[in-house]
This record gives structure tokens, sequence and C-alpha cells, in this order.
């Protein structure tokens, strides 16, 4: 991985999937997303939930949000049930999304923090690079779409998004 030679440290890293923003530009998809995380709902459930938090849609176009979220790979149809003379569907999201701000308060505590697990992940990508060089150099020549892009910060993308799951992972297994 190409260390920064900038003057300025780099101090954190913001993460923006087009595919997922494009989804989640709507803010009621957001609510759809946290709606779903807790268990698997059906679209008029999640109508409803939306009108107790004062969302006033209708049934259809909560569903066309539902739908747009799963094209993007957000939610998952996880059953169906027959009845009534038809199929109803449930949804379950399969990612969150966290739009928050620290405090300047938290500096001094989230620096301890890092610097308590900052050992832990140097040994985490020095495992990835070590280990699956080549996977991440196949992943990353997929991903440039020209010989110019070459500036570009995919390996960091691709090592960033394997951290991120794997906190997913850790954390929903805890």
């Amino acid at each position: 991985m190409t260390p920064s030679t900038a003057d300025q440290q780099l101090e954190d890293i913001a993460v923006r999937d087009p595919r997922v923003s494009d989804a989640i530009d709507e803010p009621m998809r957001a609510m759809i997303l946290d709606i779903l995380s807790d268990e698997a709902r059906t679209a008029g459930e999640v109508h409803e939930q939306l009108s107790d938090r004062g969302v006033d849609r209708t049934e259809n176009t909560v569903r066309h949000h539902i739908n747009e979220l799963r094209d993007a790979g957000l939610v998952d149809v996880v059953r169906f049930e027959e009845g009534r003379g038809g199929t109803t569907k449930y949804y379950h999201a399969n990612t969150i999304v966290l739009s928050y701000s620290l405090p300047d308060s938290a500096d001094e505590a989230v620096a301890e923090m890092v610097d308590a697990v900052q050992p832990q992940i140097t040994d985490a990508l020095d495992t990835l690079t070590g280990e699956f060089d080549d996977s991440i150099e196949a992943i990353v020549a997929d991903m440039q779409p020209c010989e110019h892009c070459r500036t570009q910060k995919y390996e960091t993308y691709v090592l960033l998004t394997v951290l991120r799951r794997a906190f997913v992972r850790a954390h929903r297994d805890s």
C-alpha cells in the first residue's frame, strides 16, 4: 500500500460507495433500512412503522423504496408466505447506515481507543497484504477502469471493506 506523502497526516477515511449512496439518497430509505435491521417485515409493516414515525407515504411508495434498496443489494427477501390469494414477501436489511458525528469532546477518548487497537489493526493489515496480496491486486485491477486511474486509493478501499465487514461479523457474533 502506498503511504501518504503529503505534509498533512491522514486521520480518517470517509467511504462513499456510489451504489449505496444513490440508494440511500432518499432519507426515507435510511429509515426503512433502520426498520428492517431488527427483524424481517412486509412492505405493509414497514409502511405502518414509517407512519408511526410521522412519514406519510402510500404503501406503494414504500414498496418502491424497498425495491430500490433490494436492487442496490442493501435489503434481502428472506421469506415468502402464501395466503389470501397471493404471496407476501418479508424483507430484512443486510446493511445499516450510520450517519453521525462524534462530538469534539470525544477526541481524547477516541485517540486512546485508537492507540489501544492500532497494534491489532497493523497485524491484520500485515496479514491481509502478506497472505492475500494477489487477491487484493486482482480486485484492484477489476476496479480500475483505465490505466490513468492508478492514482486512486483502490487498495485502501478494498482493505477497508474487508475490515468493515469483519467488524460487522465480529459485532454480530458477540
